[in-house]
This record gives structure tokens, C-alpha cells and sequence, in this order.
């Protein structure tokens, strides 16, 4: 079976932003849910030696915010709020985000979020708006079939 070629599109899209050269992730997104994974190591590190909070936070947002981009197929999205629950620290290993839209309207999209370790172990959960913005999905970076 051939996988939708809008979400192919915005997993290149995601794929070339500079931000992930850092990160190195690895994303495939269905209807209405993405999964966003990295391997993790010291330069995601705060100084007592786990990962940052903003490591976590870009996982639950980045994985919310392709579910609700996977229905949302003319425009970019945009975060309009979003919160976010610590309940893990964690410093080796993986980190891996799944994300689904849990209701959508005309006007805005709700998304949830959970990231795991690599024991399969719940270490954070958020929730999100996001609305449509205005910048096409055509003009982005790197989103291509």
C-alpha cells in the first residue's frame, strides 16, 4: 500500500527544518497522528545530566502538531498553546513521541501527546491548540512528495 503522499511531504518538511539537524529525528505520520523519535546523548543535557525539559517539550509539541498538520493538508499550522506534564527524567537511550488529534473544528485543531523512554516507560504528557495559519504547505521547506 502506498503511503498518502501529504504525509510523506510533511515528514520531508519536518526532516529538513535546520532545528532537526541538531536532533536527528526519525517521524512517520498516518491521519491525525505522528510519531517523532531520537536517539539521545549529553548535548540534550542539563546540568544535573538528564535531558533538558525543552527536549521534551519539542517532542510532545513536534508529534501534536504533525497529527494535526496530517489533516490540514493547504496550510502550516500553528501552536496556539500547549501543556506540558514532566514525569520522567530520563538520560540515555531514546525518546520517542505519539501524538493524535483528539478533536478538530473548522477554526483549530486539539492534540495529545506522550513521550516514552526506551523502556517503553511514560517520562512526559502535554495537550495543544493549534489553528491554521496562513504560509502554504507548498511554500515550505522541504515539503515534497
Amino acid at each position: 500500500m502506498n503511503k498518502d503522499k501529504h504525509f510523506t511531504a510533511l515528514e520531508n518538511m519536518y526532516l529538513a527544518a535546520p532545528i532537526n539537524t541538531i536532533y536527528k529525528p526519525r517521524i512517520d505520520v498516518t491521519e491525525g497522528q505522528s510519531e517523532v523519535e531520537i536517539e539521545l546523548n549529553e548535548g540534550y543535557f542539563h546540568a544535573a545530566g538528564a535531558v533538558h525539559g525543552s527536549v521534551y517539550f519539542k517532542m510532545l509539541d513536534d508529534s501534536a502538531f504533525f497529527a494535526a498538520n496530517s489533516i490540514e493538508r493547504e496550510v502550516f499550522v500553528l501552536t496556539t498553546s500547549f501543556t506540558v506534564y514532566l514525569t520522567r527524567p530520563v538520560s540515555s537511550g531514546s525518546m520517542r513521541a505519539f501524538g493524535k488529534v483528539v478533536n478538530s473544528t473548522k477554526s483549530q485543531f486539539i492534540a495529545e501527546s506522550v513521550v516514552y523512554n526506551s523502556d517503553g516507560k511514560e517520562i512526559a504528557r502535554g495537550s495543544g491548540v493549534f489553528v491554521r495559519g496562513k504560509f502554504k504547505l507548498a511554500e515550505a521547506l522541504g515539503y515534497k512528495a
